[in-house]
């Protein structure tokens, strides 16, 4: 398994609507993972693991899906959105004027 990530210039829009501009002289920049685990599904044939009937773990059986925070966990979230995050693109509506993402639409 691979990971791949990407850096692009998106320092017209992805930071803070332009206000602050990627300073490319601190190139070349890098990135690492440390104690990444995937617990990941095979695509073989046509087919994915995750649909397999035999036994699994809870994101393989799709239950994933339905899980939500707890309220002390949903606090954590807002104080780290609010502490750090300096861009959302769901609430930029010049980059998205015909309407935001499907994701930013899920109810919370």
């Amino acid at each position: 398994m691979k990971i791949y990530s990407s850096l692009w210039n998106a320092d017209d829009w992805a930071t803070r609507g332009g206000l602050v501009k990627t300073d490319w002289t601190q190139a070349p920049f890098i990135a690492s993972y440390r104690n990444f685990k995937a617990d990941a599904c095979v695509w073989s044939k046509g087919k994915s693991s995750c649909n397999s009937k035999a036994p699994s773990s809870s994101s393989r059986n799709g239950a994933w899906l339905t899980q939500e925070l707890d309220s002390t966990s949903q606090e954590r979230l807002k104080w780290v959105q609010k502490n750090y995050m300096i861009y959302n693109y769901c609430s930029n509506t010049k980059r998205f004027p015909q309407g935001l993402p499907a994701e930013c639409k899920s109810t919370k």
